[in-house]
């Protein structure tokens, strides 16, 4: 199923979601464009290598320890067209009411720290990995996870492409969400209990984000937000 928009009235305009979302797209662009040398190493030093931090810190590849910088700055790296569009595209539809109940400098520091939290736990369930770790999706499953629980009841519309059939059907986002997490769940488990399981999704980064946007979203809420409304 594929989100087409949701039905949440949103009454400010969400300035930082939109700002997000050019952010990632400009440096997703400028990177495509660039040397393919230096495209890759810009992905190894600012996305996040859980074995450049494994074993007492030590060095991967050749970079020295960042301070842990790149767990916040993989935020804004993408991998792909489809793995760039795809993030915004959630971003876009859910993250303005988000932004709408929290306010503008609330939701960018609750933003961050979903995003955040969703690195560590990438790191602490694959320290052992060599391939750098990209991408919104970590901060965008907090940003979910608020919706949520502020949302439960509004409806999402969706697409089901059955062979490229107009197939359009309205959801709780409750059910639409719900859906997703358990998908993240199976998918999270599912890599870490069989050993040749190939992973191509930093399933645990969508858990951690999840899972902090669940349990802090209710500190960043704006008191006044229902004044005049």
């Amino acid at each position: 199923m594929i989100p087409i928009r949701d039905t949440a009235p949103c009454y400010d305009k969400p300035l930082v979601t939109w700002t997000l979302i050019v952010v990632c797209v400009v440096i997703f662009v400028a990177m495509y464009f660039m040397p393919e040398a230096d495209s890759y190493r810009l992905i190894n030093q600012y996305g996040m290598v859980p074995m450049r931090y494994a074993h007492g810190w030590a060095s991967y590849n050749g970079m020295a320890f960042d301070g842990y910088f790149s767990f916040l700055s993989n935020l804004f790296l993408h991998s792909s067209w489809t793995h760039l569009l795809m993030n915004m595209w959630f971003l876009w539809i859910f993250a303005d009411n988000v932004e709408d109940r929290m306010g503008r400098w609330r939701f960018l520091l609750f933003y961050l720290i979903c995003g955040l939290f969703a690195s560590a736990l990438q790191w602490f369930f694959d320290p052992n990995l060599t391939i750098p770790v990209v991408g919104a999706s970590g901060a965008i499953a907090g940003v979910l996870a608020a919706y949520f629980f502020l949302y439960p009841l509004e409806r999402v519309i969706v697409w089901i492409p059955l062979f490229f059939l107009p197939i359009v059907i309205h959801v709780p986002a409750i059910s639409f969400l719900g859906l997703w997490i358990l998908l993240q769940l199976h998918n999270a488990t599912t890599s870490i209990i069989f050993d040749n399981v190939t992973v191509d999704v930093a399933w645990w980064a969508h858990l951690g984000g999840f899972i902090a946007g669940s349990l802090l979203y209710r500190f960043f809420l704006r008191k006044d937000y229902f004044e005049g409304r």
